[in-house]
């Protein structure tokens, strides 16, 4: 049975910091910290004078103790703008009698919209399976926090069509798009019908190249998707994106199935980290706060 989403279940997050790791640019005066300087805000540090430029940061203090010019050198704060991009292939609607993984997706992507919102953070939504469905502005009005809530909840009730998943094509067409730095998160099973991992991977390595901050929220379903728990009995598996059918008893294929599923979320938790990309792996037996919770936490302790 689908439960509504509530704004019960993700205004407990307001009061949580989600400052972005890495230097972010942004458009207001915000929270966060700019790769850019300016001479309006915070003062950061000295530099030596230059001559010929203009002399209204001198610091006079200073040059009356050292006897040499140095130059105020401020930093701007600018408010984070976050993309969250939400799979919604029809895998991501598994198990189908709780579509449990796009409902574990769709509650902590409106948790983290509006603890955003909380921040003044700009944050806008992108739904993608084979292509881009659905992208809206990155805004950081209430009416905004509004539209977007009421789109998660529509995708929460919608009946998935049948598509594959290009997550490669669409980090790329997000990449060439988005202007300034960011920080995308990235709510996916990832498994699409493109099994290079490094295809993926290059896609995800152009936003590292634009200097974006990524983090991916890795949803599966551990009990029957990694540890293929099924009673021992003939079943016809369907691939939900395909519709191809398989006949068989759970037994046959267990241990090649596990061995399979753990090297492909063993090379992507490697991978993740040599691109410096925070990955988080979800088991939506879990509540969907419990894990988003322990990974703000977890994200606070290292900024």
């Amino acid at each position: 049975m689908k439960q509504p989403l509530t704004l019960a279940d993700v205004q407990k997050f307001e009061n949580m910091e989600f400052l972005a790791k890495q230097l972010v640019e942004g458009f207001i005066t915000g929270l966060h910290q700019s790769p850019y300087h300016g001479f309006s805000v915070e003062f950061s540090e000295h530099r030596l004078y230059n001559s010929g430029e203009s002399t209204r940061h001198i610091d006079w203090k200073v040059f009356a103790r050292t006897d040499k010019l140095f130059v105020k050198r401020y930093e701007e704060e600018t408010n984070l703008r976050c993309h969250l991009l939400l799979d919604v292939s029809p895998s991501m609607y598994y198990p189908t009698d709780t579509h449990g993984k796009i409902k574990f997706s769709i509650l902590c992507a409106a948790a983290i919209a509006t603890l955003l919102r909380k921040q003044r953070d700009a944050v806008g939504l992108v739904t993608f399976a084979d292509t881009i469905q659905l992208q809206t502005p990155v805004r950081s009005t209430a009416s905004h926090l509004h539209t977007l809530l009421m789109l998660l909840q529509q995708q929460l009730e919608a009946t998935p069509t049948r598509s594959g998943t290009e997550v490669p094509g669409v980090i790329h067409q997000i990449a060439q798009q988005i202007p300034k730095r960011s920080l995308v998160i990235i709510f996916s099973d990832m498994l699409g019908r493109n099994e290079d991992i490094d295809t993926t991977f290059s896609a995800l390595q152009h936003l590292k190249h634009q200097k974006h901050e990524v983090l991916i929220f890795h949803v599966m379903d551990r009990k029957t998707e990694e540890d293929f728990e099924f009673a021992e009995r003939p079943y016809i598996f369907v691939d939900v994106e395909t519709g191809q059918e398989l006949k068989l008893q759970p037994s046959q294929v267990r241990d090649n199935y596990k061995a399979s599923v753990e090297n492909y979320k063993r090379e992507l938790a490697l991978k993740c980290g040599q691109y410096k990309i925070d990955f988080v792996p979800v088991d939506i037996s879990e509540p969907f706060d419990k894990v988003l919770y322990s990974y703000l936490v977890k994200r606070a302790k290292v900024r």
